[in-house]
């Protein structure tokens, strides 16, 4: 069950005790608005502040601090959650009950964390110009990498497009050219404000109890100065006008992707049905787009769906011939007409179901798995837990499935093209 207690004014702590696992899990995200002036530093900064802090003041020495806490490890957090854009650090240590007796393994591992957020070295008022010059190229190497997975490049320039006028448009990572003009004193100015501003989500999964950790956290922040603001409220989509794009490049293999949009979102009582739709109409090869669409017209190579529920934004993406474009188009909406028609199988239906259900009995295996859960619940506005979640699925009536791919309106696509196509 989850527990949740407002620790300072604008820091939020939820925990599930879980007594089942070996290791804890504990996210700590500052949570800002979702903005190009801010995206590429947000992404920029747990990387900067896991490079070293005063105690252990480089990557050497981070790491025999943590193999002294029986093998912990830190990792940066970059999130992005509908109009918000969350940055922080995510802790993972040997729960308690397995170090040695007496030894307060969690509270030498909070205080460590203290130290990587706080106790970080500086130089002419800015970070160390060689943490930040390196993980600037880690980050531009991060971004050049989705370019080179051409479906990942066509769904982000779709994305960029349908969201023009909407912060969801903001690539995660920020552009290259912002983070190339990151410098140390601009980078520490901003971490300064987004500390002192911030609204604070902290999620843990372990065996403590959430009083006890109600304490480290208290403990953690006491000496921090804040004047947090609040966060603008989740919007609706704000979509540009529609457009079909098309980029030529070095393919051997075109790439296509059609948007969609709905006002259906995690936080809309129609979600777990748009979720459901979704799994029938692209989820995997049991989907129609995946068995009409590549199996039995063999019109492409991959086909499948995906829905951004904190948007309500459904893309389709395949990878086609360069001849095919139209023909693929036609067939993609032709099945959603279908599912419109409510031509939708048995067969069709107890796959999907049967293919999310899996994925949320899968949930409770991990602290790493509940935390995700949890933190994309509580940031994207759904309110189910994984046992309301499968219930809303188990739920869903083939009517509803119909009503969820009538409020599927076409947006805008984007094609990528061999250049002497």
């Amino acid at each position: 069950m989850l527990t949740h207690s407002e620790i300072f004014p604008g820091i939020h702590l939820r925990c599930v005790q879980d007594r089942r696992f070996k290791h804890s899990a504990l996210s700590l995200q500052y949570i800002r608005p979702m903005c190009r002036e801010e995206a590429a530093m947000n992404a920029l900064i747990p990387s900067v502040l896991l490079r070293g802090c005063k105690s252990a003041p480089d990557l050497r020495q981070i790491t025999q601090r943590l193999d002294d806490l029986y093998g912990a490890a830190v990792s940066p957090i970059s999130r992005r959650a509908g109009d918000w854009q969350t940055t922080g650090l995510y802790l993972s240590l040997m729960d308690d009950r397995f170090a040695r007796e007496g030894e307060a393994l969690t509270e030498q591992a909070m205080d460590f964390l203290k130290e990587l957020l706080f106790a970080y070295p500086e130089e002419n008022g800015g970070f160390l110009p060689e943490f930040v010059e390196g993980e600037k190229i880690n980050q531009i190497y991060a971004i050049e990498a989705e370019f080179n997975d051409k479906r990942a490049y066509c769904a982000q320039q779709l994305l960029k497009n349908m969201c023009r006028e909407d912060s969801f448009g903001v690539p995660r990572m920020g552009e290259r050219e912002d983070v190339e003009a990151v410098t140390p004193q601009a980078l520490l100015s901003h971490y300064r404000r987004l500390r002192r501003e911030s609204q604070i989500e902290i999620l843990y999964v372990g065996s403590a109890a959430p009083e006890r950790m109600a304490g480290l956290v208290r403990k953690l922040f006491a000496e921090e100065d804040r004047a947090p603001l609040p966060l603008p409220a989740q919007s609706g989509l704000r979509l540009s006008k529609a457009a079909d794009l098309c980029e030529r490049m070095e393919l051997t293999q075109g790439k296509l992707c059609m948007g969609f949009a709905t006002p259906v979102t995690a936080k809309d009582p129609g979600f777990p049905a748009m979720q459901l739709l979704c799994a029938v109409f692209g989820g995997d090869v049991t989907s129609k787009l995946f068995r009409n669409i590549r199996e039995k017209q063999s019109l492409c190579y991959s086909i499948g769906a995906g829905y951004y529920s904190a948007k309500g934004i459904v893309l389709v993406s395949a990878g086609i011939d360069f001849d095919k474009e139209a023909h693929v188009r036609e067939e993609v909406l032709r099945q959603l007409d279908a599912c419109r028609r409510g031509e939708i199988t048995g067969e069709e239906l107890t796959a999907a179901r049967a293919s999310l259900i899996s994925a949320l009995e899968s949930v409770p295996d991990s602290p790493g798995a509940l935390e995700s859960y949890y933190s994309s619940m509580v940031l994207g506005g759904s309110g189910l837990d994984p046992q309301a979640h499968r219930k809303a699925l188990e739920a869903v009536t083939p009517e509803d499935l119909t009503r969820a791919a009538d409020s599927l309106t076409p947006h805008s696509t984007c094609f990528l093209k061999g250049v002497s196509q």
